[in-house]
């Protein structure tokens, strides 16, 4: 099917392991209309639907540096330590993850399970 001028392609990020699917408006490391912001990894970015200044924006997500899997930032996908990795990847390779991120994650999880009823 051609597209034609009058036609804008839809960007889309979805989360590969929770499903969280919206639309992006930009995907690299300088988010357009922000004055010398360079994120630390190649990202998808939307404009911030909550403030009206234009350099405002939300950080959705990532590619896994081990897998490439497309993840989003939320705690329960994925985990942001000098790069990108997601949480399957992280519980693969946790040994390697430095003290403090192993006990962060050791809380988090025995939190998890006592909310559960």
């Amino acid at each position: 099917m051609e597209q034609t001028a009058t036609e804008t392609p839809q960007n889309t990020f979805s989360c590969q392991l929770c499903g969280l699917s919206t639309s992006y408006t930009y995907y690299g490391q300088k988010p357009p209309n922000t004055r010398a912001i360079v994120l630390l990894e190649e990202c998808f970015v939307t404009k911030d639907p909550f403030s009206p200044d234009k350099e405002k924006f939300l950080v959705l997500g990532s590619a896994c540096s081990l897998c490439n899997m497309c993840v989003c930032v939320g705690p329960d996908c994925s985990l942001f330590y000098t790069k990108r990795f997601c949480m399957q990847c992280v519980n693969k390779h946790l040994d390697q993850f430095p003290h403090q991120i192993r006990a962060e994650l050791a809380k988090k999880k025995q939190s998890s399970k006592s909310g559960v009823s």
